[in-house]
């Protein structure tokens, strides 16, 4: 990727105990090795402190998550938006959406209609709602206007080892941790993101003041 235009990609994640945010940073660091300028934020902890407490993986990850809280700003710097959470009944978890729904003065002024966006999720069932979820977080991008960016089979890894179009997700069976299986679908979507962008940044200098 060209360092003349590099894409800025922002990865916004609710994790409970850690496996989304693992996803998150391979798709960051897919996304960095084709030139792009990354911002990893996590979105604020809304759950009770016993409800927390009552899991030690979940108050293990609290006390040692490092990354930056998400704010608005970061969503009108970047070129491209990747949102990942756990499914939670087949939908994206409430500290996400929570987020997400002080996204209206952007949706207001038109901002976000510029962004490519694209999902990513995990769940501790095969069958817990993986599909669903990245749809329904995907149904905040179709609001805002943004290009919906799916993983798709073009990659060989995707196609034949983690099989998921939708975006990146892992299953979690007996509280297990992402695979190298999962973590390297995520990096190629970090990839894709960032050279789709970069091209669509391209596409949008060419145009007469730069019209969408």
């Amino acid at each position: 990727m060209s360092s003349a235009v590099p894409a800025r990609i922002a990865v916004i994640f609710y994790s409970s105990t850690g496996n989304v945010a693992a996803l998150a940073h391979a798709l960051a660091d897919g996304a960095r090795t084709n030139g792009a300028d990354v911002r990893v934020r996590r979105v604020h902890e809304s759950a009770p402190a016993e409800a927390i407490a009552s899991n030690p993986r979940w108050q293990g990850w609290i006390d040692s998550c490092t990354d930056e809280y998400a704010s608005l700003d970061d969503l009108e710097w970047a070129d491209a938006i990747a949102l990942g959470s756990p499914t939670r009944f087949g939908g994206p978890a409430a500290q996400l959406k929570s987020f997400l729904d002080t996204t209206g003065g952007l949706w207001f002024t038109g901002v976000l209609a510029t962004k490519v966006g694209t999902s990513f999720t995990s769940s501790s069932t095969q069958h817990g709602g993986l599909e669903s979820t990245i749809l329904a977080i995907n149904n905040i991008f179709y609001h805002w206007g943004s290009l919906v960016m799916p993983l798709g089979y073009a990659h060989e890894h995707v196609a034949r080892v983690s099989g998921n179009p939708y975006g990146s997700s892992f299953v979690s069976r007996k509280g297990a941790t992402p695979d190298n299986d999962a973590l390297t679908a995520a990096r190629v979507q970090g990839e894709r993101l960032a050279i789709i962008t970069r091209d669509l940044i391209i596409g949008r200098n060419t145009r007469p003041n730069g019209a969408m």
